[in-house]
């Protein structure tokens, strides 16, 4: 069995797509100290919304609006809960979730299966067809660059300019933000506003580009993955965009080695995205635990050598 590197790559990048753009957007939502476990939720939203709208208007852009509307409007529940009405998050996190399942699976009901237009590459083929590069780095389609653009974006807010400062103030003290005048109410609703459209527009390629079908529950965790992901990256976007990339070449890979038909149980081969994603977090965990209880001895032996 011989598996091509650079179709293993450019796949890598296409599944890792809709779960980099919910990630980098729940990132944002963490970051302004709110914790809204309605990923999944908010991209199955994103989903079936995109794919009707790319049915009935035959047009790609109004679905990936469609589907970032989808995915803001499920938010909005959330935000509201859990920012004005001062409700769990956890609790509201987890409600989104099944209603979002729920309402998706009751609008896309007579959906399946039905055609819907091709997206078309941006880029010219004379250099998609580049040897080995042009695969890799140009066959994508629009909002594959955008999502890694999107990361690009969000580091730069968060560590370059004053809103990102405001936005990291808001998430590592409320009373310190709100005593300094800033709308912290505000600002956790428009993070939470744009957390639900990047989920919104990962349901969106999925169901648009990367499937091309609207089926019931296609996100198949994809939003828990997310979840997991900002948690492995440690909030930080790039180290976001490199455990997207990881899960999405597992995933790749475990697919093209169902289709090899080699001596593994399929079960288990769709379960090892999953499997190796809690190992990586339970190294993390591990580390930081480490980490943690080596601090006061090494604090000790500082003391000790300045004394």
């Amino acid at each position: 069995m011989i598996i091509d590197p650079v179709t293993l790559i450019v796949a890598l990048i296409t599944v890792a797509t809709p779960v980099l753009l919910a990630a980098i957007g729940e990132l944002v939502v963490e970051k302004s100290g709110v914790l809204n476990l309605g990923v999944e939720g908010m991209m199955i939203m994103g989903a079936v919304c995109g794919f009707i709208a790319a049915h009935e208007s035959g047009s790609p852009t109004l679905a990936f609006v469609a589907g970032m509307a989808g995915g803001a409007a499920l938010s909005v529940i959330f935000a509201v809960l859990t920012q004005l009405l001062m409700a769990n998050q956890v609790a509201s996190g987890l409600a989104l979730t099944l209603f979002g399942l729920g309402l998706a699976a009751l609008l896309g009901v007579g959906y399946p299966g039905q055609p819907i237009p091709d997206v078309a590459k941006p880029l010219p083929e004379a250099i998609r067809e580049i040897e080995v590069i042009g695969p890799i780095l140009f066959s994508h389609d629009l909002v594959t660059y955008l999502a890694i653009a999107l990361v690009v974006a969000v580091w730069l807010v968060l560590t370059r300019t004053r809103a990102g400062l405001i936005l990291r103030a808001v998430g590592e003290s409320h009373d310190a933000a709100h005593a300094l005048g800033y709308k912290v109410v505000r600002i956790r609703f428009l993070a939470i506003l744009f957390g639900g459209a990047c989920a919104g527009l990962g349901g969106a390629f999925l169901s648009v580009i990367r499937v091309e079908n609207w089926v019931e529950g296609m996100t198949a965790g994809a939003g828990w993955i997310a979840l997991a992901l900002v948690v492995f990256a440690s909030w930080k976007p790039w180290r976001v965009l490199l455990g997207a990339w990881l899960f999405g070449g597992i995933a790749a890979l475990q697919l093209r080695l169902q289709a090899a038909e080699v001596g593994v149980p399929v079960a288990l081969l769709d379960a090892s995205p999953y499997l190796v994603t809690i190992v990586v977090l339970v190294i993390i965990s591990s580390d930081r635990r480490r980490a943690s209880m080596n601090a006061p001895a090494a604090l000790g032996r500082i003391f000790h050598a300045s004394s």
